[in-house]
């Protein structure tokens, strides 16, 4: 029966034109029969929606830049694909990255390889076709200058930022120097083509400030003799998943009452899902932020050192790109509240990395329009045999109650939720990716995604 008394707050997403036409169109139960398990829907359209917009936003400021798509954001070959057709490149981190891009067709030009201690393989390969290496430590440096290549390898510095103090990445200002000299020494076997840095959180301020900083070191390596012209500002941008009255209300009203087993999170561990400046606009704000203890812009200092501004965006690429659905296959009851068990694990939304939850609302779809309306409290479990596997944690109000056979859809888990966690656990198939290449048709075209592993 449903539930009365004080409401459970909930976390409704923003609206999605393409998102709500594939949920009433009835692919998706199809889907789900097909498949015999749990499944994502990409929708590559935003993906390029947002692209464009962040292109806009770096000529609207002046501001010669290059968009890199962060691939660990989603494995999907599509926005690979999409990246290049927008005349973006792509951010890779493994061996396996690298070909998968490769084997899409992006240019080895059009490649950024980063992350810590790269392996002999991956820089070797990279270094064959011309990808820019962001380089973490010295004796990676080194290594690169004794791979030996017809043509000097292509590199950017990455500095250890101010803030953690106690990251683990980057060159502190001594190893910069270090470095500086070891690329104007062995310039017949390096370029160094400028600095990158990448900050944890999604403030403004302190981005812009490191990227000004980054492009006065551009000038001292050029006094080297060095091409120092490109500053890398990594990811970071963040992005609206709901407005702010509901992000804020949330916030104020949850507790661990709200929560199976009265778990509690740490509001400060949670993704913020609303952001006053998201996206491409994020980027513009950015752009207009004048850095601690200068008279101009970002955009102006950029333009005055001749400065190139490189991003690599993942999340800020895929918002709406893309969402996970599940069958619910066991409904238990408890005390005022039910357990949903679906036929996957928690495994396909990779909060519960970060000691968090998914937090949007997930979709109830019935099998039919009959059943009981009302409030009906349910958490969402997996099919394993770990207390720990849950969804969703939270009592969400579902406004009819879950049966077997219903589909819960998570929205807007493009960015991260869909890969950054999976595991074959139980020997369960992790979730294919179709892919909506027309929403604006009676039955949306679907096809599978086309990735190589």
């Amino acid at each position: 029966m449903a539930v009365s008394g004080r409401p459970l707050p909930t976390l409704p997403v923003l609206p999605d034109a393409a998102t709500d036409r594939v949920v009433a169109s009835g692919l998706l139960t199809e889907l789900a029969h097909a498949f015999g398990g749990p499944f994502h829907f990409l929708l590559p359209d935003a993906f390029d929606t947002h692209l464009r917009a962040m292109r806009d936003a770096l000529t609207g400021a002046g501001v010669d830049g290059f968009v890199y798509f962060a691939k660990k954001a989603n494995k999907a070959a599509v926005f690979v694909e999409r990246a290049i057709a927008g005349g973006a490149g792509v951010d890779v981190a493994s061996l396996a990255e690298l070909r998968e891009a490769l084997g899409h067709g992006v240019r080895g030009e059009h490649l950024v390889v980063t992350g810590p201690a790269k392996g002999p393989a991956l820089l070797h390969l990279a270094v064959q076709h011309g990808a820019l290496i962001a380089v973490d430590a010295l004796d990676e440096l080194d290594a690169l200058v004794a791979v030996g290549s017809s043509r000097p390898t292509r590199i950017l510095l990455r500095v250890l930022p101010p803030a953690p103090p106690f990251s683990r990445f980057g060159l502190t200002e001594a190893e910069l120097n270090t470095a500086l000299n070891l690329c104007s020494r062995e310039g017949h076997a390096v370029r160094m083509e400028g600095f990158s840095f990448h900050l944890s959180g999604y403030a403004l301020q302190p981005r812009a400030d490191l990227a000004a900083r980054l492009a006065s070191l551009c000038h001292k390596a050029r006094v080297l003799g060095l091409e120092a012209s490109r500053v890398s500002i990594g990811g970071g941008l963040p992005i609206s998943y709901t407005d702010a009255d509901s992000w804020h209300g949330f916030l104020a009203e949850q507790n661990s009452s709200h929560y199976h087993a009265g778990k509690t999170f740490h509001t400060g561990d949670f993704y913020p899902y609303y952001s006053p400046a998201a996206g491409a606009d994020a980027l513009a704000r950015l752009l207009a932020t004048r850095p601690e203890g200068s008279d101009t812009a970002l955009s102006g200092v950029l333009q005055e050192a001749g400065v190139t501004l490189l991003l690599e965006p993942g999340r800020a690429l895929l918002h709406q790109a893309g969402a996970t659905v599940f069958r619910i296959q066991g409904v238990k009851g408890r005390d005022g509240y039910r357990i949903l068990t679906v036929d996957g694990t928690s495994l396909s939304l990779s909060e519960q990395w970060f000691n968090s939850e998914y937090l949007p609302d997930p979709v109830l779809l019935p099998q039919d329009s009959g059943g009981p309306t009302g409030r009906f409290p349910a958490s969402v479990a997996a099919a394993t045999c770990l207390e720990s596997d849950l969804l969703t944690w939270r009592k969400i109000p579902f406004p009819r109650c879950p049966r077997v056979g219903d589909l819960l859809v998570y929205p807007n888990t493009a960015g991260y939720q869909m890969d950054s966690n999976e595991s074959p656990f139980h020997d369960l198939a992790l979730p294919p990716k179709v892919v909506i290449d027309r929403t604006d048709r009676p039955r949306p075209r679907w096809r599978l995604d086309r990735h190589f592993v």
